[in-house]
């Protein structure tokens, strides 16, 4: 049979005949909590780059994306508990979908989600996690078994050097956050590695229901000098309702406010980060691998993109009179 098939073959290319050639359809499930701008931009950087390797949507790719609410007037621990239980039984739903890739957008839906897909054998990718650890990996570069991703990580000891350089005469700032899972991971490293630069963090928890004002105006009471806003999808829900507060309380004081979140931030400064569209589009990359290749997702390393990018509002600097140094002015780019 087999030589048969041999000469079969063998008198078709030599003969000119053209050998059909099926490619796979791929379906893929996306779940995420919260519906903001910065997951869209993962998600829409993740779409691109399987594109950009023949995976393309509505030809031979089928997307399954859903989306957790999380109502910020109802938050709290029950609230959360139901969101976490919510997370668990849309990842029981996507193995009985038994789907070709899961790509999960942000901490807790990787974090709660990842295990039961991965149980059952499907490939699971990651995005714009701020933590890799917190997320369940074994460390920066390394995730596990069955998965991998990309990472929005930081180094807060760089971003504090350069909030230093942009505003010496800086050395406390304050993050008001709230249980969001890439913010907590962000202001516990801030404060582990502010001291190496001559700096203090001054930190409040809140609510998701809560205004940002009163809490932001106590740590300006015990000398907040400067505000950063964290990777906390309480700043992007409600219309950035939380940033309008903050900066207008910002600007009666005169202190600055820093974002951490390359996305326009009512009264920021100063955005220091990175990109979530580079992000998306570094998972996007792991998945091609996987679908096309059958590389395995736990040989994969964690991707993060390799520099920090800063942007400066120019009209936001005009609009309270601050001077920032040239070579902050340099390394920047505007906000469009």
């Amino acid at each position: 049979m087999k030589r048969i098939l041999f000469l079969l073959v063998f008198f078709l290319v030599f003969a000119g005949i053209s050998v059909p050639c099926f490619s796979k359809d791929y379906r893929i499930e996306v779940l995420q909590v919260t519906d903001i701008e910065p997951f869209n931009q993962s998600y829409r950087g993740f779409i691109s780059v399987l594109k950009d390797n023949g995976i393309v949507e509505g030809q031979n790719l089928t997307v399954n994306r859903r989306i957790i609410d999380f109502d910020v007037e109802k938050g709290g621990l029950w609230k959360k508990v139901g969101v976490l239980m919510r997370i668990k039984k849309e990842a029981s739903d996507i193995v009985d979908a038994r789907p070709d890739l899961v790509l999960t957008i942000g901490t807790p839906a990787t974090k709660y989600a990842k295990d039961k897909i991965i149980s059952a054998g499907i490939p699971l990718v990651f995005s714009a996690v701020a933590i890799p650890e917190a997320a369940g990996c074994k460390s920066l570069t390394e995730s596990g078994p069955g998965f991998t991703g990309a990472t929005l990580y930081m180094d807060m000891k760089d971003i504090l050097q350069i909030v230093r350089l942009a505003f010496p005469a800086v050395k406390t700032f304050g993050i008001v956050h709230t249980d969001d899972e890439n913010a907590v991971a962000q202001v516990e490293e801030a404060k582990a590695k502010s001291a190496s630069v001559g700096m203090s963090v001054l930190s409040k928890e809140i609510n998701k229901r809560d205004s940002v004002k009163p809490a932001a105006e106590e740590l300006m009471d015990q000398g907040a000098q400067a505000f950063a806003v964290p990777l906390d999808t309480y700043y992007g829900m409600r219309n950035y309702q939380a940033c309008n507060e903050l900066d207008e309380i910002c600007r009666v004081r005169n202190v600055p406010v820093i974002s951490l979140a390359l996305m326009k931030v009512p009264g920021a400064i100063v955005y220091i980060g990175s990109d979530f569209g580079v992000i998306g589009s570094l998972s996007g990359q792991h998945a091609a691998k996987i679908l096309n290749d059958g590389v395995d997702p736990g040989s994969l390393p964690v991707l993060r993109q390799d520099e920090l990018k800063i942007f400066v509002d120019t009209k936001q600097i005009q609009a309270l009179s601050i001077q920032l140094p040239m070579e902050i002015l340099q390394l920047a780019e505007s906000v469009q």
